[in-house]
Parts: C-alpha cells; sequence; structure tokens
C-alpha cells in the first residue's frame, strides 16, 4: 500500500492546530510522567500516587458539563485561548514552587486540580472544534491523525521526563511544559476566525437547562452511550499508569531512564497503529473493531502484569497503546459524527467524565489494591475486569457490536 499525505491536513486550520497539539502535547506528557516519579521521591506509599487520580476526577466531575455547555455557547476558538494561557501559568507556578524546593505533595495535588478544572473546559472545546475544522468526511481521517499526535507527543514527553529530570533537575519538565502550551495559542491566533452552528430551535445559553438536554441526548443515543461506558470500565479496570515508578523500581529494577522509556512504550504502539488507521479510507464495521480492539487492551495489560523483564514489559505496553489507539480512533469518530455541532461540546463533557473518570478512578483502585495486595496483582486483575466489562457491554448493547459505519448520520462538519 503506498503511503499518502492523510486527507485532513490538507485543510490549514486543522493542519495548524495539529501541529501545535504535536508540541504541546509532548511538554503535557511529559509533566504527567515527571510528577509521578516526582511523588514517588516525596513518599513510598502507592495510596499517594493514586491520589493523583483523585485531583484530577474531582474537577472534571465538577466542571466538565458547565464546560461543554460553554463550549456550545461561547466562540470554541477563543475559549481555548484562554484555557490554553491558565494551563501555561500553572506549570509555571509549579515549576518555580519546585525550583524553590518548597513544594508539598499537598500542593502538587492543588495545582493538579486546578490543571483538571481548566482541562474540563479546554477538552470539550478542543474537541468539539476539530468538525468545524474539516468536511465530515475526512473526521475519521482527522481523528486518526489527532491520535498520532498525542502518541507521538506521549512517547517524546515521558522518554524527555526521564532525561531531563536526570540531566536538569525536576523543575524544568514543568518550565518546558509551559513553553509547549504556546505552540497550540500561537496555531489559534493564526487560524482566525472559526465558525459554529447554533442550536436551530432557540438562543444558546449556559444553564441547567442546556446541561440536561445534553443528558438527554447521550442517553436517547444507545451507540453513543455503550462507547462512552465501553470507554470508562475498560480504563477503570486497566488503568496503572501511577503504579509504573513503583513497577519499574521495585518489580523490574530499573532506574530514571528507563523508566522514561518504559513510560513511553504504550505511545510507541499507539503512533504505529494510528499510522496504520491514517491510511484506511474508511473503516467498516466499527462496533466489531472497537470491541475487539479493547479485549486486545484488557489481555496486553494482563500480559504487562505478569512481565518480568525489561523488553517483556516494553513489548505488553506497545499492545497496550495499540488497542487504545484504535480504540480511541472509532470511539470518535461514532461520537463526532453522530452528535449535531450544536450540542457537541455538551456531548464531549459528559463524555469527558467518562475518558477521564474512568483512568483516573481506576488509579484510585489500582493503588488501593497494590496497597493491599501487591502491584503486580492490582494490574493482572484491571486486566481481567477489563474482559469483564466488554463481554458485558458487547451483550447489553448489540446495536454497538452491529455498528458498521456507515449508517445515516445525525451531524454534517462543517468544510474548510
Amino acid at each position: 500500500m503506498a503511503l499518502h499525505i492523510p486527507p485532513s491536513l490538507y485543510h490549514r486550520r486543522f493542519r495548524l492546530l495539529w501541529l501545535g497539539l504535536l508540541i504541546s502535547i509532548a511538554g503535557t506528557q511529559m509533566q504527567t510522567w515527571a510528577l509521578f516519579w516526582h511523588i514517588r521521591t516525596l513518599t513510598d506509599l502507592p495510596i499517594a500516587l493514586g491520589g493523583v487520580g483523585l485531583a484530577r476526577i474531582l474537577p472534571v466531575i465538577i466542571f466538565s458539563l458547565v464546560g461543554g455547555a460553554m463550549a456550545d455557547v461561547v466562540n470554541r476558538r477563543r475559549l481555548l485561548l484562554v484555557t490554553q494561557s491558565a494551563m501555561t501559568l500553572l506549570a509555571l507556578l509549579l515549576a518555580w514552587l519546585t525550583l524553590r524546593g518548597s513544594i508539598t505533595l499537598w500542593q502538587i495535588y492543588a495545582l493538579t486540580a486546578m490543571q483538571a478544572m481548566t482541562a474540563a473546559f479546554d477538552i470539550p472545546a478542543r474537541q468539539a472544534l476539530v468538525p468545524n475544522l474539516v468536511p465530515a468526511r475526512d473526521l475519521p481521517n482527522a481523528f486518526s491523525l489527532t491520535s498520532i499526535a498525542f502518541q507521538t507527543g506521549a512517547i517524546i514527553g515521558p522518554a524527555m521526563s526521564g532525561l531531563v529530570i536526570a540531566y536538569w533537575g525536576q523543575s524544568y519538565t514543568y518550565l518546558i511544559n509551559a513553553l509547549s502550551y504556546l505552540a497550540v495559542i500561537v496555531a489559534l491566533l493564526l487560524m482566525g476566525p472559526v465558525a459554529q452552528q447554533a442550536d436551530p430551535e432557540r438562543r444558546s445559553n449556559v444553564s441547567l437547562a442546556s446541561i440536561k438536554e445534553g443528558i438527554q441526548f447521550i442517553l436517547s443515543q444507545p451507540i453513543i452511550l455503550g462507547s462512552m461506558l465501553l470507554d470508562f470500565f475498560a480504563t477503570f479496570f486497566s488503568s496503572a499508569n501511577t503504579l509504573m515508578p513503583l513497577y519499574a523500581r521495585d518489580v523490574l529494577g530499573v532506574g530514571v531512564v528507563a523508566y522514561g522509556w518504559l513510560s513511553a512504550a504504550q505511545s510507541i504502539g499507539a503512533v504505529l497503529a494510528a499510522l496504520v488507521a491514517s491510511q484506511v479510507e474508511h473503516f467498516r464495521r466499527q462496533g466489531v473493531i472497537l470491541l475487539g480492539s479493547v479485549v486486545a487492551f484488557g489481555l496486553a495489560t494482563i500480559l504487562f502484569g505478569l512481565a518480568r523483564s525489561f523488553l517483556v514489559a516494553m513489548l505488553a505496553l506497545a499492545l497496550v497503546g495499540a488497542a487504545d489507539s484504535i480504540s480511541m480512533i472509532i470511539r470518535n469518530t461514532i461520537r463526532q459524527i453522530q452528535t449535531p455541532d450544536y450540542i457537541r461540546g455538551r456531548m464531549t463533557s459528559v463524555t469527558q467524565i467518562f475518558f477521564m473518570g474512568g483512568p483516573q478512578l481506576g488509579e484510585i483502585e489500582a493503588g488501593v489494591v497494590a496497597q493491599l495486595f501487591s502491584v503486580p496483582f492490582a494490574i493482572i486483575s484491571g486486566g481481567v475486569g477489563c474482559l469483564l466489562a466488554v463481554a458485558w457491554i458487547a451483550r447489553r448493547w448489540p446495536q454497538l457490536r452491529n455498528y458498521n459505519g456507515d449508517e445515516p448520520r445525525l451531524a454534517q462538519a462543517a468544510a474548510d
């Protein structure tokens, strides 16, 4: 199969956003994995690493629905300029406190919670903006490219975190992340105004009624609801990223540089899978592919929990990332195509609770199980739980299992 330029990159505004995200996500991922290592240097308790998940999920639960409603009312591009600027300032504050040597565990939790609160407004606006930048026919490809940007950043970021911590110091990981947000800010400024559809029946505003409308829409769409629950339970059971420092040090016996590469392994597999997906013009039998990829996700998680060598652990994590990448592309395509533009922000905000709530609550669960039993047991049992969740959802929502991808669309994306 001859390689070709992905069609979504022919659209200038999406291309700008994609390049900005490619840089920014690398900085964000570097900070994320550096933060886990930072906490590990402050305490030996696994539950303390699980506390990061709690600090992230509470703001998402509280603010996501408001953030989604706002993304349908205000201009999404302008909202992103505000949220990206706020996250820049928070990363700078984290760098400054660390550089002073006065940072505490509770300050890390507080700043993490504030960043999660900002993300609750940022993510719905960013995901809902993509269909405004490309036509509907190029939307699956756009999400493939977005996955590549995310996973490429997730390779570079964790790998850099180990090197930066080892040679420069912890604070520089946060400083570099702050600078990386400027790439998205510049992209948003260069792309110019972006039009979006308003509610065709009434004047939109941020209210309980508008939030309720978004929730009711999702409950009325079994394919969207099923994909959200699949995402939540799979990531709840199979999330153990915050345990990676413990696994690296105590199970595999490796140092900070190897930890950085281990942390990047999932994204290496994800990028390879997304590159293949970007060359596919149309996915058929999308429901079967989605369910199959999550099964592979759970099996690879079990393999990782059983691994006792660095190379086997790297391979297992690469398989985890590849399966998750395909799953994410299909999930995002289904949801965005089956959602009208005027309600996309609210749909994405509910989705955000599921796709962020699953892994963050899962990190808490993994920390508790690891504290009571062991780190490998927490990972293996999570993989088993993921497989059981797939079986239940496939049986409960046969519409998802039978979804092909060429069904009538509820939404039409705006052309560039």
